[in-house]
């Protein structure tokens, strides 16, 4: 079986944890910190914590490098940082305040799943 990339890896633990809206930005010849930024919302804090620990262990358990996590579950919003993949795990609220999509713009948007 061939090995994933870092970004597919990421997308199915949020896929197979019940993360929703799940996009997934191409920012290679945009940003200088990453090639894409996966977005994902969460229905709850307990629900944020959760994926994001699921994710990190899917990261760890591929032998993928991750550079760190900031925030909390209780702030609404857990940033995950693997250099190259970014994801941000948001609850719905605070995902439609900040609108990284919108940030980026359309034109980044590689992949959508519900």
């Amino acid at each position: 079986m061939p090995k994933l990339d870092l970004k597919k890896i990421c997308l199915l633990a949020l896929e197979e944890n019940k993360a929703e809206d799940v996009l997934a930005l191409d920012v290679n010849n945009i940003s200088t910190f990453a090639d894409s930024i996966i977005i994902a919302s969460a229905n709850s804090n307990r629900h944020a914590k959760s994926i994001s620990e699921k994710v990190i262990e899917s990261i760890k358990r591929n032998k993928e490098t991750l550079l760190g996590t900031e925030g909390h579950s209780e702030s609404g919003w857990i940033l995950i940082d693997c250099g190259n993949v970014v994801i941000n795990i948001m609850k719905k609220d605070t995902r439609e305040f900040y609108d990284l999509e919108g940030l980026w713009g359309e034109k980044t948007l590689t992949q959508k799943s519900n």
